[in-house]
């Protein structure tokens, strides 16, 4: 061991979905949206002027913190934007859990937590969810140094219903509380807490473009909470670096937000598509949870979780597996086009 290997700091990285270089699959394991974005998007982009690439984009994200803003009836400045809701929810671990007390999520939930609290040094407790994979609020009463959560939470695709929520906010007034909305859209109207971030000052809300808008690939997330806590949120990234957003993401990602009609048909087909997915893995014995998110958190019966993901690979059908505790006789399985899971299910029925 090299004299200098002592001072390394080391952690056990998140590991990403799987990103197959064949075009010919039917890839189901990072829920990416099957529909691409708002065709203004596509217009930006074919008469972009790209002369404007030597000059430094807006560090304040000006013109998308507005449209967001505009758009969550806030004002700009309780909107924080970064590179993916993964590059905001590390600022926000950096920024607000700085307490000698454990931070708080639960133990069946996004793995890139413990990745962050590890190597930010935060001490942390992961609650167990209940045997029927939900959050129980009772669980989160007790000191803590902050609390994170997704909801609806990945991977087991489960919304906390919103009184339950605001039920762990309110008993937590002395810590930050974040909710991880990645796919809130996908859920019923009014399951959001992002309208109550003026009523509670502990309450910070994380949303991504990735899954609802089609633009993983461009790379978009943002925060919204209240001014003071954004200021806090901002005063660390110009600290760490000042331009996270690159010039196309702000531009493209504004044009996004403004095509609303455009958003909510998407949301509308994978959420019909869901429903009748769900009901035809049912029919194959699948224990199917229910789901209000964009993928399914779904057991077959008669066949392990492995062998299907195994099988599924083989057959150009990319799944997602977790060998976890709990999970590991699940599989996560991104809504993909109707035409998609109608494959997929004809797959199913020649292996199950």
């Amino acid at each position: 061991m090299y004299t200098w290997e002592k001072n390394i700091r080391r952690v056990e990285p998140y590991v990403p979905g799987e990103q197959p270089k064949d075009d010919n699959v039917i890839k189901l394991n990072t829920n990416e949206n099957p529909y691409g974005p708002s065709p203004e998007v596509e217009k930006l982009i074919n008469n972009m002027d790209t002369d404007m690439f030597r000059k430094y984009p807006d560090p304040t994200v000006g013109d998308l913190c507005e449209a967001l803003a505009s758009y969550h009836n806030v004002k700009p400045s309780q909107v924080f934007v970064g590179v993916g809701s993964d590059d905001v929810l590390a600022m926000c671990f950096m920024t607000y859990f700085n307490s000698d007390k454990k931070i708080l999520f639960p133990d069946v939930t996004y793995s890139f937590y413990p990745v962050w609290a590890e190597l930010l040094g935060i001490d942390y407790e992961t609650i167990s969810l209940k045997d029927d994979f939900t959050i129980d609020p009772e669980d989160y009463k007790k000191p803590n140094g902050g609390i994170v959560f997704a909801n609806p939470n990945a991977p087991t695709s489960i919304l906390l219903e919103r009184k339950k929520v605001i039920d762990i906010i309110e008993s937590n007034p002395d810590s930050i509380v974040i909710c991880d909305e990645a796919y809130i859209d996908f859920a019923d109207e009014g399951s959001s807490v992002i309208d109550m971030v003026d009523t509670y000052n502990n309450l910070v809300v994380v949303r991504t473009f990735s899954k609802s808008r089609s633009m993983a690939g461009m790379r978009i997330g943002y925060a919204v909470s209240n001014e003071t806590l954004i200021k806090y949120l901002n005063d660390v990234k110009y600290s760490y670096n000042s331009y996270t957003m690159n010039m196309p993401s702000i531009i493209l990602g504004t044009a996004s937000v403004k095509d609303d009609e455009y958003f909510r048909s998407t949301i509308s087909l994978i959420k019909e598509t869901r429903k009748w997915f769900s009901d035809e893995l049912t029919k194959l014995g699948f224990k199917v949870l229910d789901s209000s998110s964009n993928f399914v958190f779904a057991s077959p019966s008669g066949i392990g979780a492995k062998e299907v993901f195994d099988k599924a690979r083989e057959a150009g059908i990319y799944f997602r597996y977790f060998n976890l505790p709990r999970i590991n006789e699940f599989l996560r399985i991104t809504i993909g086009t109707r035409a998609d899971m109608e494959k997929v299910v004809d797959f199913l029925k020649d292996i199950c």
